[in-house]
């Protein structure tokens, strides 16, 4: 653990300040936290690090507890950033090729913040990604696409590799309507109400759950 007295949530929010994406600070922070004790417990996994904000919060903090983020994306962009669309970033567009295409900005920003030995980007669709997995996992913060089946099958995906006392954390909760959409949200409750799961206090629009030991507990004594 000596490795924290080298990143301080100052210097982790200045190389993450510079990245391209929609991750709040406050948010950030949060994330880096969790990923700390989450890294006590087995590796982490992002579904949805587009340009690396995120992934460099959680993948610092893996780097400090001597462990790996494992982060899942296309990087062709969702429906919003394709071109004539809202959020369409030039940056991001290989013109060459005619797609948008946001993986060497995640290279670039894993090498500006030296977490390329800590860092596993897996470059497809996150049901693939989980087709053979077999790793448990002390966190899953699902960023991914935010249609309601895309937000489910993320969380159905991945949920059943969350270690007892893991953090399952959705970015994009809105309990307001006005102010996003309610897909995540959606699935978020539907994950609570599984009775698996703890609800941490929000943190902006990150939505935190934690798993229940009793409960996994028992369904282990059951079966």
């Amino acid at each position: 653990m000596k490795e924290v007295n080298r990143y301080s949530l100052e210097m982790v929010a200045s190389l993450a300040s510079g990245v391209k994406g929609f991750l709040a600070d406050d948010e950030g922070i949060k994330l880096y936290e969790l990923g700390l004790e989450a890294c006590s417990l087995g590796p982490c996994l992002e579904i949805g690090s587009f340009c690396g904000k995120s992934t460099v919060y959680l993948g610092t903090a893996c780097k400090i507890g001597n462990n790996t983020l494992f982060t899942i994306d296309h990087h062709r962009g969702s429906e919003e950033q394709q071109p004539g669309q809202l959020y369409f970033d030039p940056d991001i567009f290989d013109s060459h090729r005619g797609i948008i295409n946001s993986l060497p900005l995640l290279q670039e920003t894993l090498k500006k913040a030296g977490l390329e030995d800590n860092v596993v980007p897996m470059i497809t669709q996150s049901v693939v990604a989980a087709r053979n997995w077999a790793t448990p996992l002390g966190l899953v913060f699902i960023d991914g696409g935010h249609s309601y089946q895309a937000a489910l099958s993320d969380f159905r995906c991945w949920s059943p590799h969350l270690l007892l006392g893991g953090f399952l954390v959705f970015h994009d909760i809105y309990p307001d309507p006005s102010k996003g959409g309610q897909a995540p949200l959606e699935v978020y409750n539907l994950a609570l109400d599984s009775g698996n799961y703890a609800e941490l206090p929000m943190v902006n629009s990150l939505g935190i759950l934690r798993k229940h030991n009793t409960v996994m507990v028992e369904k282990q004594v059951s079966g």
